[in-house]
């Protein structure tokens, strides 16, 4: 695993765009697997870290689909879900490349066992007037991808936690707090019980 809990807190969006775009002070919704949602106002975007093999320096945090002003509150949930299976996907063995375009960047979901582009994700939300895939649409068509390798080691607890987040996160209803706290319940769970899978555990919290 090459992103630990937390990884986005620590390695923030560079000053330069956070000052350029009047984005100080956003709050990060979601961080799972070095993928997280931000908002501040209006504004919504994605957070996401570069692989560490490929990320110049400086430049370990990208900024990807920001939209000035979103459409509803509907649509701030879709970006914490997406983000969240991202990351997901990321944990079963998608690679993730960034190209930057100005101050943003727009990613390319790889799937490193044929080297195919799987998912294109802009640097700027379109906006409905100029068409394009909405959140919403971007958050169905990663939900469909499958899983690029083998689910990761559970045995893990740092990627199981990241695992059960990413799921909790799938219901809309959860907010980025209340998955966090749910992962964590559901963990010392399957600690206990070491027959219980992720959805077990994770329905088995909720239920406390």
């Amino acid at each position: 695993m090459s992103f630990a809990s937390g990884h986005l807190q620590e390695n923030p969006l560079p000053p330069g765009i956070v000052g350029a775009l009047g984005l100080s002070g956003y709050q990060l919704l979601v961080d799972v697997a070095g993928v997280g949602a931000g908002r501040l106002g209006q504004h919504a975007f994605l957070l996401v870290a570069a692989e560490p093999d490929s990320a110049a320096v400086g430049e370990v945090t990208h900024m990807v689909l920001h939209q000035s002003r979103l459409g509803s509150e509907a649509d701030a949930g879709a970006y914490q879900q997406l983000a969240a299976q991202l990351g997901y996907l990321r944990l079963s063995g998608y690679r993730i490349a960034l190209e930057r375009e100005g101050l943003v960047s727009k990613l390319s979901l790889v799937n490193p066992a044929t080297g195919g582009i799987a998912l294109q994700i802009p640097a700027k939300h379109p906006g409905k007037l100029f068409g394009g895939a909405g959140v919403t649409q971007l958050l169905v068509s990663a939900r469909n991808l499958p899983a690029a390798g083998p689910p990761p080691d559970l045995r893990n607890p740092e990627l199981l936690r990241q695992t059960l987040l990413a799921l909790a996160l799938r219901d809309d209803s959860t907010t980025g707090a209340q998955a966090a706290e749910l992962a964590d319940r559901a963990l010392a769970l399957t600690q206990g019980d070491q027959s219980l899978d992720p959805a077990a555990a994770l329905a088995a919290a909720r239920a406390q």
